[in-house]
């Protein structure tokens, strides 16, 4: 058997697949449904919780507490307290949430010109999952 491994250099070296690596750690800010959204909710500028979770059909709150707590964290994302009774909370971009958009527009783009091919896809899968196994 042969352990090998390919060169990696085109991909940028090993440290590339590796979980430590500094890009695939900010990398993982992208892999929640929700980042995306809300970032892009928040595009045409500040806007309360309760107007997030208005827009953003489907989010509990817990969620979008813990997502909007990420991307404050993260950067991405500015949390300003106002002193008044009730507190008023607005999220707003940052300069680099606002920078991040151009990638969240090309991958929004690639799905909304792919969805069909990706649905068709699972739906052919999933059809050949369901039918009985075969033997050789």
């Amino acid at each position: 058997m042969d352990t090998t491994f390919p060169d990696l250099r085109q991909y940028g070296g090993a440290e590339a697949f590796l979980q430590a690596c500094k890009p695939n750690t900010v990398l993982e800010i992208f892999t929640s449904k929700w980042t995306g959204l809300v970032l892009g909710a928040l595009l045409d500028g500040p806007r309360r919780f309760n107007a997030l979770r208005r827009m953003l059909d489907g989010i509990t709150q817990k969620m979008l507490s813990q997502t909007l707590r990420t991307l404050e964290r993260d950067g991405l994302v500015s949390r300003t307290v106002y002193p008044t009774i009730p507190p008023r909370v607005d999220y707003a971009l940052t300069e680099l949430g606002s920078s991040a958009m151009g990638v969240l527009r090309a991958i929004g783009a690639w799905a909304g010109e792919h969805a069909d091919e990706v649905i068709a896809a699972r739906e052919a899968y999933d059809k050949k999952a369901q039918e009985p196994v075969r033997s050789v």
